[in-house]
């Protein structure tokens, strides 16, 4: 699955489209210059099963690490994984 990003500074998103349309999306809001706030994820049921969720905050984590940002998960799903896998620590506020 491609993984598409969009920020427009303020707020921002990982998406995956199927169709023609958003089939996956996880969104966030700039809390500072150095954190985001992960607010929702949501996944069609198109593409459940697929790890599309675990897909997106991967490339979440990964745009944390290369722009030294911290990421604060009020998303329950984005808490919950990362919470749960150790690698991502390093970026959890």
């Amino acid at each position: 699955m491609k993984i598409l990003h969009h920020d427009d500074g303020k707020k921002g998103r990982f998406f995956i489209e199927a169709d023609g349309s958003t089939a996956a999306e996880m969104t966030y809001v700039w809390a500072g210059p150095q954190k985001i706030i992960i607010d929702h994820t949501e996944v069609d049921e198109r593409l459940k099963g697929m790890n599309a969720g675990k897909q997106l905050l991967a490339e979440a984590v990964a745009f944390a690490r290369k722009e030294h940002l911290k990421i604060l998960p009020l998303c329950p799903f984005a808490a919950a994984q990362m919470n749960k896998t150790p690698e991502y620590q390093d970026v959890l506020f």
